[in-house]
């Protein structure tokens, strides 16, 4: 697949060829839902927690006597029919994560770069950084290609500075092309790729699937 790559003013410099292996596969849905969700449930705290008819402060005393009174018979206070009584089945912390295949999440990521791509959201721009670190020099190159609008900005190393610079944006979302995250590349409105980061990318799949 050929892309445009552009200057971060947003003029055109030159084409790249991307590697159809991960940027022009048939999308498979099904892998990408695997993938997002699992994601989802490894972010859960899992912290939840209810206190059952044992574990609620109260006395263990006959509240009244077994016959006469025209009530229910009762045991204590602490019945989950009673009002501040424990809970039934009430939620307990948890460990909601789980792992899927490393075949099928490298699927997945490989399926959402292809549908973003074939959807015109994948813009491949020419490596950068910025030395001051400031979130005014990123937005004036960031409004060249996207504007207000949710985006991923790919990177080909963990460069501070712009992470620095981009920490206060609060509709971007920044990724290293060996850590991808299905979800925010999945809902991102526009993808912005480093040329660094488009051939870092190709070279670490064909290594993965080489072991």
């Amino acid at each position: 697949m050929e892309k445009k790559v552009y200057s971060v003013d947003g003029k055109e410099l030159r084409t790249i060829n991307l590697d159809d292996k991960i940027f022009n596969l048939p999308v498979n849905e099904d892998v990408i839902y695997y993938a997002i969700t699992n994601e989802l449930a490894n972010r859960r705290v899992g912290t939840a927690c209810t206190k059952t008819r044992a574990e609620v402060h109260g006395s263990n005393a006959k509240p009244y006597k077994q016959k006469g009174t025209g009530n229910a018979r009762r045991g204590d206070k602490k019945s989950p029919i009673m009002v501040g009584g424990g809970t039934i089945f009430g939620p307990k912390p948890r460990d909601y994560s789980y792992a899927i295949p490393k075949k099928e999440k490298r699927l997945a990521m490989k399926s959402i770069l292809s549908l973003q791509a074939q959807n015109d959201r994948l813009t491949v721009i020419e490596d950068f950084t910025v030395e001051s670190g400031k979130t005014k020099d990123l937005v004036k190159i960031l409004n060249n290609f996207a504007k207000d609008t949710r985006t991923v900005l790919l990177l080909k190393d963990d460069d501070k500075m712009i992470k620095r610079a981009g920490r206060n944006i609060p509709t971007l979302h920044f990724l290293t092309y060996n850590r991808l995250c299905a979800h925010d590349l999945f809902y991102a409105r526009k993808i912005i790729m480093l040329e660094g980061a488009a051939k870092n990318l190709s070279e670490f799949y064909a290594g993965l699937e080489a072991e």
